[in-house]
């Protein structure tokens, strides 16, 4: 028996990406209009960003706002608020990453008006993997990783090592207790990414945050 049935492949992903693309560039437009320069800021669980991000604002104040993604929850918006900056919480409902028209639904109950701010932060859902193919409308893409993660993250993640234009090796304060190498972590980093910044900090303590804020404050106000 003949069978003429015909079985066509629909590759869905590049209509999804193209809809990202185009959401990206409107948030793009609209921030640079502001003069507002936007960092998107990805780690996996627990490497330190919403502690680094109550640090930023406690140094920048209302130059900076931020937008928080989370499965759940709007505590690290909370947190962030106490430590003096306006924040928007994202609740993603599952989805492991942010999408560029989140943000923009985002940016839409914000305040962008302000003369003095200057500087937004992205926290992205904690993972390693699936924020790093998406385009949100940023400046900077920033990988954070943490010394309890171990230092072998590079090269098993090379998807987002190799975009990054930031690398930030945070809770340097525990090298003391941790088996871990920093060299190692940075020359792997490199090999993928030969220009990319690296700063080596402790948000909880303060450790190499006056440098990286004022790396940041260059970069919006040159």
């Amino acid at each position: 028996m003949c069978d003429d049935t015909t079985i066509q492949i629909v590759d869905i992903s590049t209509p999804v990406m193209n809809k990202n693309d185009r959401f990206a560039a409107s948030n793009r437009e609209l921030l640079s209009g502001k003069n507002i320069f936007t960092l998107n800021l990805i780690s996996s669980p627990g490497a330190g960003k919403t502690t680094l991000l109550e640090s930023m604002a406690r140094f920048f104040g209302s130059k900076m706002a931020v937008i928080e993604g989370d499965v759940q929850t709007d505590r690290d918006a909370e947190r962030v608020r106490k430590a003096g900056c306006q924040a928007w919480q994202i609740e993603t409902g599952g989805s492991c990453h942010l999408d560029a028209e989140a943000v923009n639904h985002a940016l839409g109950h914000m305040d962008l008006e302000s003369d003095e701010l200057a500087l937004l932060c992205i926290e992205n859902v904690g993972n390693l993997i699936c924020p790093s193919g998406y385009d949100l409308g940023e400046n900077l893409k920033i990988g954070l990783i943490s010394l309890p993660e171990g230092d072998d993250k590079i090269l098993k993640y090379p998807s987002l090592f190799s975009r990054i234009s930031v690398l930030i090796i945070n809770k340097m304060d525990l090298l003391p207790h941790i088996d871990f190498d920093v060299n190692r972590t940075i020359d792997e980093c490199r090999s993928l990414n030969p220009e990319v910044m690296v700063f080596t900090i402790s948000a909880k303590t303060g450790e190499g945050m006056e440098e990286f804020c004022g790396y940041l404050e260059n970069q919006f106000s040159g």
